[in-house]
This record gives C-alpha cells, structure tokens and sequence, in this order.
C-alpha cells in the first residue's frame, strides 16, 4: 500500500481500525487516506470496513460509517464485512450495521449470507440479530444447504432451535438429496438429530428418507463410525417395531388421541385415569397428538373440557403448531392460526404506482416541498443512527435522562400511594378491633339485662305474706316502676309488663 509522507510512518489505517484508535483514525484519513482503501497485506483483500468487523472495533466501525465506507464491498470470497462480524460473533458490529441498513442478505461466492456463517460458527446471538434484522431463514447456498442443514452439520444446537422456533424447514433436501438428519449423523451430531426427531415427530419419514445414494440416516451414521448415533436410531427403530411395549402402555390416551378414538379419550379422562393436559416423554399433549392428525372431534371435546391450548411440547411447539406443520388447516382454524397475507406483493405494487402517479401531478412547489421532506427525513434518520451508536457505547442522552426522571417520578408516586394505603389499612383495623369490642360490650349489656329481667320476673312470681302485700302493694308497684323507667332510660330498652302468677 502506498503511503503519503503526511501519514504517520509504520501506522496504516488498517492497523489503526483494528487497535480502534479512531482519534489517529481521523488524522490519517484527514491527510489523504481512504475509508475503503484496500489492505494489500492481506490475503483476502479486506478494507478498513473489513477490519473493524473483524477486531470487533465497534467504535472505528461506527466512525467509518459516517464517513461513507463502503457497507457492501466484497473480498475475493465475497464477503462482506457483514459476513466477517458474523463468522467472528461480534453480535454489537453487527447491530452497527443493520442500524446503518446494511443489506444482511447479501451472498458470498458460495451463495451463503450472513445467517449462514453465523450458524456454521455457532454464534447464536447473532444469528438471533440477523432474524431479527430479517435475514432469509430458508435460502440455499450452492450446496442446496439452509441456514439450519448449516447448523446440523456443524452441530449447533442453539443455532438450529433458534431457527426452527423462526420457522426454519427441516424436512427440504440438499443437491444430493440429503435431510438435516442425514448431515447430523454423517458428522455424529447426536443432540441435533434427536431435535431434528424430536420436532419433525414423524419418525418413519425420518429414519426412512434415503439421499440420492440411497442412504439413510442411520446408513450414513454406520458408514462414518459414528456409534452413538447408531445405537439411538436402532433404539427408534426398535420403538417403532413394538409399539405395544413402548409408548402404548405408557400414554394409551396419547395414542387414542392419535388414532382418533375419541370414545378412548372420554373413558380415560372421566374415569379420573389422565387429565386432559397430560404429557408424554417428549411434553405433548393429547391435543398436540390430535392435531397433528387432523382429528378435529378431539380437539373440540378436548376444548370443551378446558384443554390448555397454549402448552409446549419439548421443540417449543403448541397444538396450532403441530397443525401448521403438518397442513391441518381445519384444525388450525379451529386453534385460531390465520393464514398469512398472499397480496403482500401486489399490494406493494398497487402503492409503488400510485405513489409515482402523485409524482407525476405535483407543481413544482409541492416539488421543492416534497424533496425538503425527503431530506428532513433522511437526516432524521442519521440522528436515530447516532442515537443508536451512542447507546451502545453506553451513552445517555437527554430524552433517555428525562425519561429515568419521569420513571424515578412515578416510582415515588407509586411508593407514595403503598405507604399511604398501608397507613389506612393499619387505620382500618384499629377501627375494626374497637368495633369488636363495642360488639363484645353490648353483647355483655344485653346478657347483664336478660339475667336482670329474669331476677325481677323471679321475684314478682314469688308468694308474698298477707300482711306485707297489704301494706306495701302500691308502694312496690310504683317502686317497681320507677326503677323500671330509669333501666329503660339507662339502656334504651322497652320493657314488656308481664302478669304474675297471682294476678
């Protein structure tokens, strides 16, 4: 690489790029030398771009592309320094270069994109970043390979669960005819075939596909000596062989529910045998077994009956995924699964003319206005690119303040509102235990009154001498009336006159 005498001697960008020194960065690039110059050192060509992808200099990278470094230059391989950030599991250079809308989907010269790379290296991270940036899941390299028969060869099992929960294909074949379980046990990669069997379930299909060589997977495995494989399809090979001594007798419901013997079902779930949410070994349900096989009278009693809808079997799938998987669409209709939009494309088109209609009848005012617009907006998103760049250096901006602000705010509120409703619940039971005892007092009054009414009932029953009823019966009476009224007056109770004995 040619040097100017401005630039610093025995430092090129290059080397600058991946020590992340974006101060002399500046300085070099300021005296003369190009944000996409190419790095004749090395074998692959990379430019500075390349680089920062491949040190993970996530500051350099984010320097560089504010200076409009190529995102799409290629190497000899084709690669590009997307390609470079998900070989190296840099997942934060990656993110820089989707948040700079980088084209994730670019392939190499082996037709893989970047999905397929991070898969091959088992960086499931960014392998998560490009599905959600969306990368293509299902498109095939040179060698007819998806993303996912790159994981299963490779033996990522984090990589190949994350791409059958996107919705990745497992039951498509290479060139050569090969499934993904064909390249799981032709490298011995045992963990990935029993997910690949575990998520397909129909296991005949399975051990039965042959390649264009006509091996199967079990064949490959004993060919290449891979004797852990081996013994886990005969085990499968023996199950499917004696079906009544292996999953029969230990989940008959299942097996009703899978055969669609409804009558079975009922008898065992009213009888109190199994519930309706029962698992098997691999975590499915009755309904998994039942929509898989489209037996739709199942899964209505199954509904009725308070089935859980939402359970996951061991491969993360529920009932309406099973039924999507297999093309039950009465039965995912049933389950509340929509078919997808099939005009998307259509649509776009329809909006693409009409869009340049209106073009065509602008004045050239709302033409001056409409391209201000356009500018407004693409500077508005080099501010959200900025943003994001700033964030994940782990920088705050004002809004992100104003926003912990408002959160502490409302925290203190909250905090606020607990301690004021503890205090009136604490005032709500002091009150309730004076109320008990107010409760307790007149409960003691009344019981002091009755016992007070029956004494004065005993006495007037009781036969007084001649001579002293004689004298003292007015007297007693008004007595007995006066203490009467004061009692009433005391406790506000109404006192009945009842006749004695003698009257």
């Amino acid at each position: 690489m040619t040097q100017t005498k401005d630039k610093p001697v025995g430092k090129t960008i290059h080397e600058l790029v991946r020590e992340n020194n974006v101060k002399d960065l500046e300085l070099i690039v300021g005296r003369g030398a190009g944000v996409n110059e190419i790095d004749l050192n090395n074998d692959d060509k990379f430019t500075p771009l390349h680089w920062a992808a491949y040190a993970g200099s996530l500051e350099a990278m984010h320097w560089l592309l504010w200076q409009a470094a190529n995102m799409d230059a290629a190497t000899a391989k084709g690669w590009t320094p997307a390609h470079i950030a998900a070989i190296r599991g840099h997942d934060a250079c990656v993110q820089a270069l989707i948040n700079n809308n980088v084209n994730i989907n670019t392939r190499d010269r082996r037709q893989q994109t970047c999905l397929h790379m991070a898969c091959a290296h088992g960086n499931s991270f960014v392998a998560h970043t490009l599905l959600r940036g969306g990368a293509e899941i299902n498109h095939q390299d040179v060698n007819g390979w998806t993303p996912a028969f790159t994981a299963a060869y490779h033996g990522r099992l984090g990589c190949l669960q994350m791409l059958v929960k996107w919705g990745a294909k497992l039951n498509d074949v290479d060139n050569e005819g090969n499934t993904a379980a064909h390249l799981a046990a032709l490298e011995g990669h045992l963990p990935c075939l029993k997910f690949i069997i575990a998520v397909t379930r129909d296991i005949p299909a399975v051990l039965g596909a042959r390649n264009d060589q006509g091996d199967t997977p079990k064949s490959l495995a004993e060919q290449f000596y891979k004797e852990d494989c081996c013994k886990y399809l005969d085990a499968l090979e023996w199950e499917q062989d004696h079906p009544e001594q292996a999953e029969n007798l230990a989940f008959p419901a299942h097996v009703a529910a899978y055969n669609g013997d409804l009558e079975h079902v009922k008898l065992l779930v009213e009888q109190g045998v199994i519930n309706v949410n029962e698992r098997d070994e691999h975590g499915s349900t009755l309904a998994h077994k039942a929509a898989g096989q489209g037996h739709l009278d199942i899964l209505y009693w199954l509904l009725e009956n308070g089935a859980n809808m939402d359970l996951q079997s061991e491969s993360g799938e529920t009932p309406k995924d099973v039924a999507r998987r297999y093309g039950q669409l009465a039965c995912l209709k049933l389950l509340g699964g929509g078919a997808e939009k099939s005009d998307g494309t259509q649509q776009s088109g329809q909006n693409e003319v009409k869009r340049q209609s209106e073009q065509k009848r602008l004045t050239p005012k709302e033409e001056e206005r409409r391209r201000a617009k356009t500018k407004l907006d693409d500077l508005q998103k080099q501010i959200d690119i900025a943003k994001k760049n700033f964030r994940q250096f782990g920088g705050h901006l004002d809004e992100d303040e104003q926003r912990e602000a408002h959160q502490r705010e409302m925290q203190k509120k909250f905090d606020d509102y607990e301690t004021q409703l503890e205090f009136e619940r604490l005032k709500r039971e002091k009150l309730e235990a004076e109320l008990d005892e107010c409760r307790h007092e007149i409960a003691r009054l009344i019981n002091t009154i009755r016992s007070y009414e029956e004494r004065m009932i005993h006495v007037q029953q009781r036969p007084p001498s001649r001579t002293r009823t004689q004298k003292t019966k007015k007297p007693s009476s008004a007595s007995s009336n006066k203490q009467q009224r004061r009692v009433e007056k005391q406790t506000g109770l109404v006192f009945i006159r009842r006749n004695s004995v003698n009257s």
